[in-house]
């Protein structure tokens, strides 16, 4: 295989992006600088994120059977056949939230032949709600062609084992020990493991937070290529999708969570809060 994270060219530089995870995964500095090289210029990426950041979810379309109304984003899928047909070793990291499950979704309509086939990379905190667990177990019914690779934290197997090992509540004495154990770690396991070299995430602007000012492709600073294919689209869109195309989701979002990550720190939010507002509340962090 090709060497492929991003490159620079010598004459340009690009500040490293911040760490940031969807739906409870580490992104950023999640990557291994063992990445090898293709090369884009500083100007090549401002150029495409700069035809990009306009597009806006439309249209609608029929199914492959012309019976069935769907809403559809015809520039959104030229966004996935490129990234599918440009980059080798690309796959999805996500944790099922709406909005990966929309590019799930989609990918499977673009009926991608291997080996361009997108796997999926759920990194298993092993302290995700149970509905979590149970919608990945529904996605693989629904969808059986996607491959899932699941990545626990390093030598333990359950809940149980992860406070004996690190300690009770980890997450409250030790946030940040908490996050390279449960996320970033398996990440960097995940990408080396599977040779990973650049990865779809469901990371939007109407998130808020960091991500206003997201690009629909990123580089951090260990080269790897992030496409955040949905950066332009809402929340009401995405349900929008979910809704018009029977995809599966979460229990929770019937209960008035939005963003859904660990169950010890993601809360239901109220009307008019941040999307995110549920997540690590009264804390630093989304």
């Amino acid at each position: 295989m090709p060497s492929l994270a991003l490159r620079l060219d010598d004459t340009e530089s690009i500040m490293p992006l911040d760490r940031d995870d969807e739906s409870g995964y580490a992104s950023g500095s999640s990557s291994d600088s063992i990445l090898p090289d293709v090369f884009f210029t500083k100007p090549h990426l401002t150029f495409l994120n700069r035809q990009l950041q306009n597009l806006e979810p439309q249209g609608k379309t029929f199914d492959a059977s012309g019976d069935k109304l769907m809403l559809m984003d015809y520039r959104l899928l030229e966004i996935l056949r490129w990234s599918t047909t440009t980059l080798p070793s690309l796959y999805q990291t996500t944790a099922f939230g709406l909005t990966g499950l929309v590019i799930m979704d989609m990918l499977s309509k673009l009926k991608i032949p291997r080996p361009q086939t997108v796997d999926l990379i759920f990194l298993d905190t092993l302290h995700h709600f149970d509905e979590t667990l149970a919608l990945v177990d529904h996605v693989q019914s629904r969808y059986p062609s996607i491959n899932i690779h699941v990545y626990q934290p390093a030598g333990v197997t359950n809940a149980k084992e992860f406070a004996q090992t690190h300690g009770e509540r980890l997450w409250e004495t030790n946030d940040q020990l908490y996050d390279w154990l449960a996320k970033v770690e398996p990440a960097q396991r995940a990408y080396r493991e599977l040779g990973v070299n650049a990865v779809l995430t469901g990371r939007r602007r109407s998130q808020g937070g960091k991500r206003g000012d997201l690009d629909v492709i990123e580089i951090d600073e260990a080269g790897l290529i992030k496409i955040n294919p949905l950066a332009n689209w809402s929340f009401q869109q995405v349900q929008a999708y979910v809704k018009a195309n029977n995809v599966p989701y979460n229990e929770l979002l019937d209960r008035g969570y939005k963003s859904i990550g660990d169950w010890h720190s993601t809360q239901p939010i109220k009307e008019g809060e941040d999307e995110r507002a549920g997540r690590w509340k009264g804390r630093q962090k989304t």
